[in-house]
């Protein structure tokens, strides 16, 4: 049934104009790099705050590739350059209070609670 239904339908999308057709493609091959992108930057940052989180010696190397990571994605226009910022903003709060050698708990700030 599905090789039937292939035949058919050999497009993913139902464009019928072809510089809609070869836009679908741009777009997909696209949004396939820019997942690739803003999963390693995204993955950077994680390791940056699992490694704050530890105590880790290596900690602000680490913080450091994570806002390199971040950088690429913004001037490649995978993500916007003041969410860039916002994030890289937040890693180098984290990365100071560890040059002070403050503890990551205290760092955190304290949840409000609901009245």
């Amino acid at each position: 049934m599905w090789d039937l239904w292939q035949e058919f339908f050999w497009r993913k999308t139902l464009a019928n104009i072809k510089s809609q057709i070869k836009r679908n493609r741009q777009n997909e091959s696209r949004r396939l790099r820019n997942r690739n992108i803003r999963g390693a930057a995204r993955t950077a940052v994680n390791q940056a705050r699992a490694s704050f989180e530890a105590n880790e010696p290596e900690t602000k190397e680490v913080i450091l590739k994570a806002i390199s990571a971040l950088d690429k994605a913004a001037e490649k226009g995978v993500i916007h350059k003041n969410n860039a910022a916002r994030r890289k903003g937040r890693l180098m709060k984290k990365l100071a209070l560890f040059g002070k050698g403050m503890a990551p708990q205290s760092a955190t700030k304290a949840k409000k609670t609901s009245k």
